[in-house]
């Protein structure tokens, strides 16, 4: 018979984490307005192209995939350098600083005159960028053991619920003001307020590691992942699935205009095909977070990608926008479950004193993701039309299933 969950006051929690709750919810709303804020920008990117000097289709195909995932190609290689620098000075303080420099760097991006410099102001970000990883590693080190899948759930829930309003927003917002520039300041402007939220409303419980432990970190930072067989596994998964989730995304706002043309309202239009996933990532991932607290994470691991497989395949058939919208809203369902019950795999796997470090490195691999799958989807949809990027993202979330059942082993309780 399976076990109930167990009642926060009935855990086992080591000092300070009492007040984990209040953390985990301003956590959970400063989430929503950093990935909303940032998410403004998804279907605005090929639409502001133009202006910056590219107007042939291939060259807005391939420079939306080079732009969007150009931060996450640098963070990949900056992000176990900030983990390991979160172990030893606290994970609240990398949220101050990716705040800050994707404030200041979104700001340059809608100033921008040519297409160069938007490129690299975007591409500069991902120096410093992290701010969903630290939250991660902060969140994960504050809750109880027991319960990490549940506030990662609920942590996702707020990065998804901003991923839908965000994109929606941004569309409109431009359609309204006739620029493709203001969403990039009012972008900068909400990641602002959110530093300040961090100042004021988290709090971390934060213990630096002895001097030991922080050479044993410098050290051991790789030998951390790669002498596991688990952590390796979940490395690829992490970095399996991201690239199959974004590789549709530089071409979703192409696709609408393929499949209605370009009417007034094209914007918003493109803004509720990107948001209606994060609906249904909203309605599902603190289910599922939950749950594999209690029925095990892999097992909702595989749930998860076996219905993004079979809900990414009518997508390559698909003629009519509301069919595509629909279709996308149902790979949403599971796509919503895959990171958060990865990352409470990884966190298990862990001690809260290395969390910073793993998730540092473990975000390489989501990071490498994001800016390969973009890239591949805008030379694919260039080179041989928008339909295959929806083949290739079927075919990738097959085999990132099959990875999972041969190599991912379930999580076991010690002691």
């Amino acid at each position: 018979m399976t076990d109930a969950p167990e009642q926060p006051s009935e855990i086992r929690m080591p000092p300070g984490v009492q007040g984990w709750q209040r953390t985990l919810w301003a956590m959970v709303g400063i989430q929503f307005i950093m990935t909303g804020a940032m998410s403004f920008l998804s279907p605005i990117i090929p639409l502001m192209l133009p202006e910056l000097g590219v107007h042939s289709v291939e060259g807005i195909d391939i420079w939306s995939g080079l732009i969007t995932g150009s931060t996450s190609f640098v963070a990949a290689f900056a992000s176990p350098l900030w983990g390991r620098i979160a172990d030893k000075h606290g994970r609240k303080l990398s949220l101050l600083r990716s705040s800050f420099f994707i404030a200041l760097f979104t700001g340059l991006m809608g100033l921008a005159t040519n297409v160069w410099w938007f490129f690299g102001a975007r591409a500069a970000m991902g120096l410093f960028a992290g701010f969903s990883t630290s939250a991660i590693a902060l969140v994960a080190s504050q809750v109880p053991e027991r319960r990490i899948g549940y506030a990662l759930g609920w942590l996702s829930t707020g990065q998804m619920v901003g991923s839908l309003v965000g994109p929606v927003l941004g569309g409109a917002l431009a359609d309204v003001t006739g620029s493709y520039r203001a969403p990039f300041f009012w972008t900068s402007a909400a990641t602002f307020a959110t530093l300040a939220m961090v100042v004021f409303f988290v709090h971390e419980d934060f213990k630096p590691p002895s001097a030991s432990a922080k050479s044993r970190s410098m050290r051991g930072t790789f030998a951390l992942v790669t002498g596991s067989g688990a952590l390796m596994s979940l490395f690829f998964v992490l970095l399996m699935a991201q690239f199959g989730v974004r590789t549709v995304q530089p071409v979703v706002t192409v696709f609408v205009q393929e499949l209605i043309g370009s009417p007034p309202q094209i914007a918003t239009l493109a803004g509720v095909a990107f948001s209606i996933t994060g609906l249904a990532n909203l309605m599902s991932s603190p289910f599922l977070g939950s749950r594999s607290d209690i029925i095990g994470y892999r097992r909702v691991l595989l749930i998860c990608l076996l219905g993004s497989t079979l809900t990414s395949l009518p997508q390559i058939f698909v003629e009519n926008y509301w069919a595509f919208v629909a279709e996308r809203f149902a790979v949403g369902l599971f796509i919503g479950g895959i990171l958060p019950t990865a990352n409470a795999l990884i966190g298990r796997s862990v001690s809260r004193e290395n969390r910073g470090t793993v998730y540092g490195l473990t975000a390489s691999a989501t990071f490498l993701g994001n800016s390969l799958g973009p890239l591949t989807g805008g030379v694919l949809a260039a080179g041989l039309g928008i339909r295959w990027v929806f083949a290739v993202t079927t075919v990738l979330m097959a085999a990132n299933l099959v990875w999972v059942w041969f190599t991912v082993p379930e999580y076991k309780e010690h002691g």
